[in-house]
């Protein structure tokens, strides 16, 4: 399929260029000007008097770049190599345009239709445990054959493991024999692939054969960034940022304090969207970072249609797949239930045993307003039995994030509110 660019776009194309991709001063320079066309009318003192930064205006001095740049995405366009979605497009993700910072344009490889379908986030180490491949395989293909298309960063580990596991999901496997296996072309590509780099880029290098895979069974990779972009630090953040507004929800499978994947956690939680971690042996450091989240709120499950159930509540409508897809029931979803279910049980075990989860519920005895904390009186009266999601409670309250979110756990805690599918509400 080829694209051919109006004039307003291939504008948009030009100042994405100009400002080598940068959100904050591509929105500076919108909300200042009004459009991509307007702003490139300006000239570089016009842009250095809203403070555009000096190597956005070296850039801007030599239109030849910018032109040399142009022609080349447009010969890649009209080749098929790839296409561009631009946020004025009906067929942009809606979900994207409900996050702080929308890119203003999405390069795309393989089928961009399933940007529009639900999806649900799979993250996690890049070094995960045998066990926790198989638990991210399985969960991924279940999922999957549920009908929701599964999305990750496409690095090597988790991510990796989650993608293959979603383009099996319209075949049996035989369960961790599959993984390191290509996957008929004749398979749905039930799967999104985010990418740290520029659409025309392969990282990491050996991952070659998955993103041919994905686009050939109608799967899609998809990157703000400009073609020709190389992976830096920078740009796994801004691809973690899309992962989670992407999705309806974020599964953590194993990952560790540290890890990237606890970044694109806290950005799901901050989009009022659920968290989901899976436990694991307290003694695995590789899941530390899943035990933190569990231990701030995030829900911990031992089986996939946990994630289904909650995601469905909300949305607020019964979710019964698409294309005709249906979950199954084989032994493969049976050990994995049994082998998650086990490590809960156990850690429950353990937290009953120690006095962990003891805290009072005063809900349980005809509480009046006057007996919670003061601090947290002005949150629970902002709160109502409808719920509300954190955005729109970080706007009522004013209250920093962190703050906010301490004073929604100790709520929860003294069990007079709830959390359900990332809306908070009175009980």
């Amino acid at each position: 399929m080829t694209q051919t660019l109006t004039t307003a776009q291939r504008d948009i194309v030009t100042l994405w260029y100009q400002v080598n991709a940068s959100l904050s001063a591509y929105r500076n320079l919108l909300a200042s000007y009004g459009s991509a066309s307007a702003a490139l009318t300006k000239s570089a003192s016009d842009w250095q008097a809203l403070g555009v930064h000096q190597a956005h205006l070296t850039r801007f001095d030599d239109p030849s770049k910018a032109e040399q740049a142009l022609a080349a995405i447009e010969l890649a366009l009209t080749r098929g190599d790839y296409g561009i979605i631009f946020q004025e497009d009906p067929h942009y993700p809606a979900q994207l345009k409900q996050i702080f910072d929308p890119p203003p344009l999405l390069f795309y490889r393989g089928n961009a239709s399933r940007l529009q379908e639900p999806q649900i986030a799979i993250v996690g180490t890049r070094n995960p445990t045998t066990q926790a491949q198989k638990i991210t395989f399985d969960l991924a293909q279940y999922l999957a054959e549920a009908g929701y298309i599964i999305t990750s960063g496409l690095a090597v580990g988790v991510d990796r493991y989650a993608h293959l596991g979603a383009l099996a999901a319209s075949t049996k496997t035989d369960s961790i024999k599959s993984i390191n296996q290509d996957f008929p072309t004749q398979n749905e590509g039930w799967t999104i692939g985010v990418m740290g780099t520029g659409i025309d880029a392969c990282y990491p290098k050996h991952h070659d054969r998955l993103f041919a895979q994905i686009v050939r069974q109608g799967g899609c990779l998809v990157s703000e960034l400009l073609p020709g972009t190389q992976a830096n630090k920078h740009t796994f953040p801004r691809r973690n940022r899309l992962v989670a507004g992407l999705s309806l929800a974020t599964i953590v499978s194993e990952a560790a304090v540290k890890s990237g994947s606890l970044i694109t956690a806290r950005l799901t939680s901050e989009q009022g969207k659920q968290v989901f971690a899976v436990p694991s042996h307290i003694d695995n450091s590789n899941a530390e970072g899943c035990h933190h989240l569990i231990r701030e709120g995030a829900t911990l499950i031992y089986h996939p249609d946990q994630v289904i159930e909650d995601v469905q509540l909300q949305s607020q409508q019964p979710f019964n797949g698409v294309s005709g897809h249906t979950r199954d029931s084989d032994s493969r979803n049976s050990v994995l239930h049994a082998t998650i279910k086990t490590k809960a049980s156990a850690a429950s075990t353990r937290a009953s045993g120690s006095g962990v989860g003891s805290a009072v519920n005063i809900a349980d005895k005809g509480f009046k307003v006057e007996d919670i904390a003061a601090h947290l009186r002005p949150l629970y009266q902002q709160l109502d039995w409808s719920g509300q999601d954190l955005d729109a409670l970080k706007r009522e309250t004013k209250l920093e994030t962190s703050a906010l979110l301490g004073q929604l756990m100790e709520l929860e805690l003294l069990g007079v509110i709830v959390q359900q599918g990332g809306r908070y509400l009175r009980v």
